[in-house]
């Protein structure tokens, strides 16, 4: 049994066995038995399903909400506003793309069929638990795949939701299985199966690397999401103070644990003293504590080991420590896994702080001298996930997006909860494929010609 820690508290709130290769290959078997009839079933009984799964897990958001707050430490009113509501909205996406989705086509002459994969390994992380589930099941569904589910053993409790929302939805048995565990054991006899077709993994670049190969030793497709260091740039022309404000609240939201953060903020030289300023100012503002505390605005970080590395980093960066550090932010509990919103300046490429993925509540400064330094700093890591602008002329964004090196580009503080439909995923080292919208769909398809008809 793996025990389930509450990150406010230090507490035990519950545990989840280990399914190990035997638990894995009788869910597998299940999956398998399930992917014939529910590949047969009529697309639009599949997205009806999907539709009801939606409906129940909307009914359920209150719980939700708290669950997660408890597992993984986001407080409580945005665990529930966003983590409970963006497999909702995510869902319904996908319902939306499958109605318009070219199932068939003709192409040369061709009629050319896309079909389900078959089985799908999905891989999920605990920073979005339900957010990265639906975005790997609502498409491997609504296309007629059937789907073994590892979720994160950090922020498993949540499933339980997932599960008894999906029964209520009427989702038959065996077109979704879930397998608790451990990467090193569970996982890996997940993704080393013989009767899975499509692996679908959002984690650790580490592990993506070890998937990536057992997948390319099996031929088997693999979709692979693998984290960010996005940049922000603010254009000469921007309302800075907007941008800064945007830039440090949405780098701390959920302590800075968002593979998409804008942890990069890049300011023309001659505006960045007043910013750089601000973004402290703004940092110091966010209160830290629990979860359940009422007014809390940033969380504990997921465990004890990811509060030592980030605190680790922070005692050996050489950038200008601006607001936070390596100390325990104020008026928190004792017990808790503590990292105080922070804010260095001076950060150049080659710094640890501005080339590796922290995944914390730490905002690095960079400063640009013209635009093709800002382009050249923005795309100066091997993480290509996504990037922020900020600026007035229209030119001017269209110009430096289209020359951005990330799989997004949001534009003046855009949410991308507005457009659960865009495609999603990254250049180089953020990984291979896109999640949602039609082309998280054709992730979960093959793709047959059948000529002379």
């Amino acid at each position: 049994m793996i025990p389930v820690v509450d990150p406010s508290t230090e507490e035990v709130l519950g545990e989840v066995p280990e399914a190990g290769p035997a638990g894995v290959d009788a869910a597998v078997a299940r999956a398998r038995a399930a992917f014939g009839p529910w590949a047969a079933t009529p697309l639009q009984q599949r997205l009806a399903t999907l539709d009801a799964l939606a409906a129940a897990l909307e009914e359920r958001a209150a719980t939700i909400g708290h669950t997660l707050a408890r597992e993984m430490g986001m407080p409580l009113a945005q665990a529930t506003a966003v983590q409970a509501a963006l497999p909702v909205g995510v869902l319904r996406a996908t319902v939306a793309s499958a109605r318009r989705f070219p199932f068939e086509t003709t192409e040369d002459g061709a009629l050319v069929l896309r079909e389900p994969a078959g089985v799908v390994a999905a891989i999920t992380p605990w920073n979005f638990p339900l957010h990265q589930i639906a975005a790997k099941l609502g498409p491997a569904l609504a296309v007629g795949c059937t789907v073994v589910l590892k979720p994160s053993e950090l922020a498993p409790l949540c499933v339980g939701e997932l599960v008894a929302a999906a029964r209520d939805a009427g989702l038959p048995d065996g077109v979704l299985e879930v397998v608790h565990g451990t990467g090193p054991v569970t996982g890996r006899a997940l993704v080393e199966h013989p009767d899975v077709d499509v692996v679908s993994f959002t984690g650790s670049l580490a592990a993506g690397r070890e998937i990536g190969a057992a997948a390319g030793r099996a031929i088997r497709r693999a979709c692979l999401e693998l984290g960010g260091k996005s940049p922000l740039v603010v254009l000469p022309d921007a309302d800075v103070e907007a941008a800064v404000r945007h830039a440090v609240t949405r780098c701390c939201f959920n302590s800075g644990q968002a593979c998409n953060a804008p942890t990069r903020l890049l300011l023309p030289a001659e505006r960045a003293a007043d910013a750089t300023a601000l973004a402290g100012e703004v940092a110091r503002g966010l209160r830290v504590g629990p979860a359940l505390q009422d007014g809390v605005d940033v969380g504990p970080v997921i465990s004890a080991a990811a509060r030592d590395r980030l605190r680790g980093v922070l005692r050996a960066t050489e950038a200008t420590l601006v607001a936070g550090g390596p100390d325990d932010p104020p008026d928190v509990p004792d017990r808790g896994f503590w990292v105080a919103p922070t804010v260095l300046a001076d950060v150049r490429p080659g710094m640890r702080v501005h080339d590796e993925e922290l995944f914390g509540p730490i905002l690095s400064v960079t400063t640009y001298t013209d635009e093709e330094d800002a382009v050249r700093l923005a795309n100066a890591t091997p993480y290509g996930l996504s990037a922020e602008l900020y600026g007035t002329d229209p030119d001017a964004i269209d110009r430096v997006a289209r020359r951005l090196r990330a799989g997004q580009v949001k534009v003046g503080g855009v949410s991308a909860r507005a457009t659960l439909g865009a495609p999603f995923g990254g250049y180089g080292l953020s990984g291979l494929g896109r999640e949602l919208g039609t082309f998280g769909l054709e992730e979960f398809t093959e793709v047959k010609a059948v000529l002379g008809v």
